[in-house]
C-alpha cells in the first residue's frame, strides 16, 4: 500500500486536484478511498483540501461507489461488502457531505446479482459492469442489449431494481492501438514506475504528444472508435472510458494533451459527426436517462463464472489463497462480535474502566483490515505473496486487539482484572491450559439461543466443568487428533443472544468428570479392494442421522436421516486436478484461472480409520495415505456427531455432521478437490449462494473447450444437491469453488498449488506456488427441502458466527459472581430475533456527521466537521429477512419488529430514525431514479420501503433495513 502511494497514488490526487482546478471543463472520477482517504490525511495540503470541497460541489471531480475498495463479487460475503461500503460512505459524508450515486464495478471477476440489490438499498441510481463473458457480451453488443434495469433480488424484484450498463469489448481501459505511431495512444503519462517515480518525469511508454502534424490522426483514431461502440448502444451517448490501472499520477500531461484533442474535434464536428466532452459518469448516466427509453429488465441470474476466452475460465481464484480467505472471514466474525459487545458496554456501563474511544479505534483499525481484504484482488488471494502479506498483517493485528478488547470488556464486568491475567483466543484450539482453575468464558455473538459445543486444548484427560453456580457441565474430553500430547475438551454450551456464560474448568478433584471419548483404530484399507468381498459395515449413531462406514475401505458409505427413514448412499473421496506450468505445452492454472489438463486423478490408494466415541460426540478420523505402507496421510478428514442430552435444544446440533479436512502441503501443480458421490438424481444440477444473501441455480453445461472449469461456481457459505425427495446441503466457513460434474455429485475445491512461466505472471509474482497446510470446515445437512429450509439459514450463520472463546487464569480471589447469573448478556436482558431475522449489525460507528442533511452540509461548508471526539450515542442497527418470498410457508412470512423492546436489554431506546443500506440518507428523503420498464412504463422516482412508525417494523423477505437508534441518557 504504501508502496504504491509512494509510486503513483498520492500523485494521481495531488497532480488531478491541480488539473482539474485549471479547466473548468475538465472531470475525474474517484473510486476507492483507501487511496484516497491516505492521501487526505497524510499528503493533502490545506489548499488542496478546500480545491476538493470546491470541486466536489461543482461536480467536477466525482466520487462513484465511495466505499473503501472496489470488492470482489465472487468470493465476499454480503457483510463484508456492507461493512467496506459503510466505511466509505461514512468518511465522505462526514468529510464532505458528499452521497455517491453511481458504481463503477469494472473489475471484479464476473457480476454477482447480490452487487445490484446492495447498490440501489445504498442510494445509487446506476450501476456499471464490465468483466462478463466474452461470448454472452458478444452477443449483448451484437443486440444492443449491454444495458438493461436489473432486478437482483427475486424478492424485492422492482423495489431495489437498478439501471445497469455493461461496458463493451473495450472494457474500461483506452484503446490504445494507434496506426500512426508503435507507441500506445492516450496515455501521455506513460506507465507508473515501481518503486520509485523517475527523476527526470520521464516514465516508459509515453504517448506521442499532441501536436499540428498528428492531431488529425489522433482524432480519427478516437471518433473511429467512439463510432464503432455507438452502434452496440441505444443511445447516441457513447460512454468512453480515459484512463487505465496506476493512470493519471501525471495528470497535467494527460489533460494538456486531451484538451487539444477534444477541441479540435468539437471545432470539425461537422465532419467527424461527433461530439465530445469530459464527464462523469454521473453525467453519462444523466444523459442515458434524460433520452425517456423503456429498457428490458433482467431477472436475478448473474454473471458467473467469467470467461474470457474458450480456454480462460476465470474460476480458480474462488479457491486461491484458502488461508487468507479463511482468515478474512474468521476476522470479519470477531469483529461482528466485537462490535455488539462495545455496544453493550456503552450502553449498560458508561463509568466503565476501559476508555472508550481507545476501545473504538481498535474497532476502526479490525473494520479497516476487514473493509481492505474485500479488494477484487484481495480475498480473492490474486495478489503477489507480499501483499498478501500486508492483508494478513493487517487483520492478524486487528483480531489480537480486538479479542483482548473482548476479554477486557467482559473481565472489567466481573473486576476480574486484579486476579490474574485475561488472554483471549478465538474458535479453534488454544494453546494448553495451565494446571490452575480455568475460567473460559463463551460469548454468542448471535441474536439467538444457540446451543453447540466449544473446544478447549488441555494437559489431561481427566477434568471437570462446572457453570457459574457450580452446577456440573456436559462435556467430553479425547485425545487431540494431531497433537499426541493434548487432549481436546468439547464443552457443551446453551448461551442466549448477543450473552455470554462463564464456566470453571478444573483438573479432575474427585467430583464428577467430563466424559472420556474412547478410540477404536480400524486397520488402513487399500481403496482398490472395494467390490471384491462382502460388505462390512460400521454404523455411527445419533438421534438424527445413522452413518455407516465401509469397513473394506474405510470409506463413508451413506447416510440415513432418521426422521423420514431415508437412507442416502454417500461416498467422499480426495481427488486432484493436474495443470500444466509450461506456457509452451499449452493452457495453465494460475492465481486467477482453472485449466485442469484432464479429469481429476483419486490420488489416495488407501485409507486409515479411527474412531473416538463418547456420550456427547462421536469423531470419526479418517488418514488419507498414497499406499497401504506410506508413512504419512496426505489428507485427513475429522468427522463429528453429535449427541445432545435431554433438557438442551440440539435441533441445530443434531442435524449437521460437521468436517474438518487437513490438506496440503501439495505437489507442485495440482488442485485438490473434495468430491461428495450420492445416489440422489439430481440430474447434475447445483445450488450456490450468492454471498451468502441467495441461492443461484447452477445447471450443467455442456461446451466446446474447458467444460469442467467453466462449471465452476463460488460457494460463499452455501451448495446443495437435491432430488425430488433428499437434498444434501454443504455449509462452508471460507469460500471454495464447487461444481457438479455428474449427476449426484458435488466437488468442492479446497487448495491449489501452482507455479508456471508466463511472463505476466512471473512480472508480478502471481504463480501461487502456495506449500501451506490448510484446514476448512464444511458442515453437512441432509433431509428432506422442508427440513434443510428451516436448519440451512440459521445452521450457516452458526458457523459463520461461532462463538467466541476467552480464557482467564485466575489465582488468589474468586472474582465476584455478577448478581443475575443465568444467560446474562453483557449487561440486562439478552438480545433475540426470530429464526427468520438476522441481526446483522449492531456496532457504534463513532461518525460525527449530523443525520440531518441540511445540517450536516452546513457544517461542512462552515468547516465545523469532524470536531471533536467519536459520537458514541449512535447506534448502527442493521436486520436482515434471511428467506425468499414464497420458499418456506411459516420462515418467508414477514416479520414485526418491536425496536424499542427487541433493544430493551441495552436501555430505553428514545429514537429510531430509519436510513439508507449505508446510513448516509434519511430513508424518507431518498428518491432514486425510476427507469421505464415495460413492465413500469411511467418514469419517475423509486421510493425505498415502507417506513417504521412507533418503533413497530415489518421486514418482508430478503429485506435488510437499517437504522440509526438512540437511548436515553446517551
Amino acid at each position: 500500500l504504501q508502496e504504491s502511494m509512494h509510486a503513483y497514488a498520492a500523485n494521481v490526487y495531488t497532480s488531478v486536484v491541480e488539473e482539474l482546478v485549471k479547466g473548468r471543463q475538465r472531470r475525474f472520477i474517484a473510486v476507492e478511498q483507501e487511496f484516497f482517504r491516505l492521501w487526505w490525511d497524510a499528503v493533502a495540503t490545506d489548499t488542496q483540501k478546500q480545491q476538493v470541497h470546491q470541486l466536489l460541489r461543482e461536480g467536477r471531480l466525482e466520487f462513484v461507489i465511495g466505499g473503501q475498495v472496489m470488492h470482489d463479487e465472487a468470493v465476499t460475503l454480503i457483510d463484508d461488502q456492507i461493512l467496506q461500503l459503510t466505511e466509505g460512505h461514512g468518511f465522505l459524508y462526514e468529510t464532505f457531505g458528499n452521497r455517491p450515486r453511481f458504481s463503477w464495478h469494472v473489475d471484479p471477476f464476473g457480476a454477482s446479482a447480490t452487487t445490484p440489490t446492495l447498490f440501489a438499498l445504498a442510494g445509487f441510481n446506476a450501476h456499471l459492469i464490465s468483466r462478463v463473458d466474452y461470448d454472452l457480451k458478444a452477443d449483448m453488443q451484437k443486440n444492443k442489449k449491454l444495458q438493461f434495469v436489473w432486478q437482483g433480488s427475486p424478492s424485492l424484484s422492482e423495489t431495489q431494481e437498478i439501471f445497469t450498463h455493461v461496458m463493451d469489448q473495450y472494457s474500461y481501459c483506452t484503446p490504445s492501438q494507434i496506426p500512426f505511431s508503435n507507441r500506445s495512444g492516450f496515455y501521455w503519462n506513460g506507465i507508473a514506475a515501481f518503486p520509485d517515480p523517475p527523476k527526470d518525469g520521464v516514465y516508459p511508454n509515453m504517448s506521442l504528444p499532441v501536436t499540428d502534424t498528428n492531431i488529425h490522426l489522433y482524432a480519427q483514431t478516437m471518433v473511429a472508435n467512439i463510432k464503432e461502440r455507438a452502434a452496440w448502444f441505444r443511445t447516441s451517448d457513447v460512454l468512453w472510458p480515459w484512463g487505465c490501472d496506476k493512470q493519471f499520477f501525471n495528470a497535467s500531461v494527460q489533460y494538456s494533451n486531451m484538451d487539444l484533442l477534444l477541441d479540435y474535434i468539437n471545432k470539425h464536428s461537422d465532419e467527424f459527426g461527433v461530439t465530445v466532452q469530459y464527464a462523469t459518469v454521473g453525467d453519462y448516466f444523466q444523459g442515458v436517462y434524460g433520452r425517456n427509453l423503456t429498457w428490458e429488465i433482467r431477472d436475478s441470474q448473474d454473471f458467473l463464472p467469467y470467461t474470457t476466452e474458450p480456454f480462460q475460465a476465470w474460476t480458480g481464484f474462488y479457491t486461491s489463497r484458502s488461508t487468507l480467505k479463511g482468515i478474512a472471514r474468521r476476522a470479519s466474525s470477531l469483529l461482528y462480535a466485537g462490535e455488539s459487545v462495545f455496544t453493550q458496554y456503552v450502553q449498560k456501563h458508561p463509568t466503565g474502566s476501559i476508555c472508550k474511544h481507545g476501545a473504538l479505534k481498535q474497532l476502526q483499525s479490525l473494520r479497516w483490515a476487514v473493509s481492505e481484504v474485500q479488494h477484487h484482488d484481495g480475498i480473492t488471494g490474486t495478489e503477489s505473496p507480499k501483499v498478501k502479506d500486508m492483508y494478513m498483517n493487517n487483520l492478524m493485528y486487528g483480531m489480537f486487539n480486538v479479542k483482548k478488547l473482548m476479554a477486557s470488556i467482559i473481565f472489567d464486568m466481573h473486576n476480574a482484572k486484579k486476579n490474574g491475567e485475561v488472554y483471549s483466543y478465538v474458535y479453534d484450539k488454544v494453546s494448553e491450559i495451565p494446571d490452575v482453575d480455568q475460567y473460559v468464558v463463551v460469548y454468542n455473538p448471535l441474536a439467538w439461543n444457540i446451543t453447540t459445543f466449544v473446544t478447549v486444548s488441555v494437559s489431561h484427560l481427566a477434568m471437570s466443568v462446572y457453570d457459574e453456580l457450580g452446577h456440573s457441565v456436559p462435556a467430553q474430553v479425547q485425545r487431540s487428533a494431531e497433537s499426541g500430547s493434548t487432549y481436546d475438551l468439547h464443552i457443551l454450551v446453551a448461551i442466549s443472544g448477543l450473552s455470554y456464560r462463564k464456566y470453571n474448568v478444573k483438573p479432575l478433584n474427585g467430583k464428577q468428570s467430563a466424559f472420556i471419548g474412547k478410540s477404536v483404530k480400524y486397520k488402513r484399507k487399500a481403496v482398490t479392494r472395494a467390490g471384491r468381498q462382502s460388505r462390512r459395515l460400521l454404523p455411527v449413531v445419533n438421534n438424527c442421522y445413522q452413518v455407516l462406514f465401509d469397513q473394506n475401505t474405510n470409506l463413508m458409505h451413506s447416510i440415513t436421516e432418521r426422521d423420514t427413514n431415508q437412507t442416502v448412499q454417500l461416498t467422499q473421496e480426495f481427488l486432484e486436478y493436474h495443470v500444466n506450468g509450461d506456457t509452451m505445452k499449452g493452457l495453465i492454472s494460475d492465481n486467477y484461472l482453472f485449466s485442469p489438463n484432464a479429469s481429476a486423478v483419486p490420488v489416495l490408494k488407501a485409507v486409515g480409520l479411527e474412531v473416538v466415541s463418547g456420550n456427547l460426540m462421536t469423531e470419526i478420523r479418517q488418514y488419507f495415505y498414497s499406499n497401504v505402507t506410506a508413512g504419512d496421510y496426505k489428507y485427513a478428514v475429522y468427522t463429528r456427531m453429535y449427541t445432545v442430552p435431554e433438557g438442551y435444544d440440539g435441533k441445530l446440533l443434531c442435524h449437521r455432521i460437521e468436517q474438518e479436512y487437513r490438506v496440503g502441503p501439495l505437489e507442485l501443480n495440482r488442485e485438490a478437490i473434495l468430491r461428495t458421490s450420492t445416489n440422489l438424481n439430481t440430474k447434475q444440477l447445483l445450488y450456490t449462494d450468492s454471498n451468502g444473501y441467495q441461492i443461484q441455480k447452477r445447471p450443467f453445461r455442456t461446451y466446446v473447450n474447458n467444460t469442467v472449469a467453466r462449471n465452476y461456481y463460488p460457494m460463499v457459505q452455501t451448495a446443495y444437491i437435491e432430488d425430488d425427495a433428499m437434498r444434501l446441503v454443504l455449509l462452508a466457513e471460507r469460500a471454495h469453488g464447487v461444481s457438479s460434474q455428474a449427476n449426484g455429485q458435488v466437488e468442492v475445491m479446497l487448495h491449489r498449488r501452482l507455479w508456471n512461466n508466463l511472463q505476466w505472471d512471473l512480472n508480478y509474482n502471481l504463480t501461487l506456488n502456495d506449500s501451506s497446510v490448510v484446514r476448512p470446515v464444511i458442515w453437512l445437512i441432509l433431509g428432506t427441502k422442508a427440513l434443510t429450509n428451516v436448519l440451512y439459514r440459521t445452521s450457516g450463520l452458526a458457523l459463520e458466527h461461532r462463538p467466541v472463546v476467552m480464557f482467564g487464569a485466575l489465582s488468589g480471589d474468586k472474582p465476584k459472581l455478577p448478581r443475575q447469573l443465568q444467560q446474562n448478556s453483557v449487561y440486562g436482558s439478552p438480545v433475540t430475533v426470530p429464526p427468520n431475522l438476522h441481526l446483522q449489525t449492531l456496532s457504534i460507528p463513532g461518525w460525527r456527521y449530523s443525520s440531518d442533511h441540511a445540517e450536516q452540509i452546513h457544517h461542512v461548508r462552515m468547516g465545523k466537521q469532524k470536531q471533536g471526539d467519536a459520537d458514541l450515542s449512535r447506534v448502527l442497527l442493521r436486520i436482515r429477512h434471511l428467506y425468499e418470498a414464497g420458499e418456506d410457508p411459516v420462515l418467508s412470512q414477514p416479520v414485526t419488529v418491536n425496536l424499542k423492546s427487541l433493544l430493551k436489554g441495552l436501555g430505553s431506546v428514545i429514537t429510531a430514525e430509519e436510513r439508507s443500506l449505508t446510513g448516509i440518507w434519511d430513508i424518507n428523503t431518498l428518491k432514486r431514479w425510476k427507469w421505464k420498464t415495460a413492465q413500469y412504463p411511467s418514469k419517475g422516482f423509486s421510493n425505498s420501503t415502507e417506513t417504521s412508525e412507533n418503533y413497530i417494523v415489518t421486514v418482508h423477505p430478503k429485506e435488510i433495513r437499517t437504522f440509526f437508534i438512540y437511548f436515553q441518557g446517551q
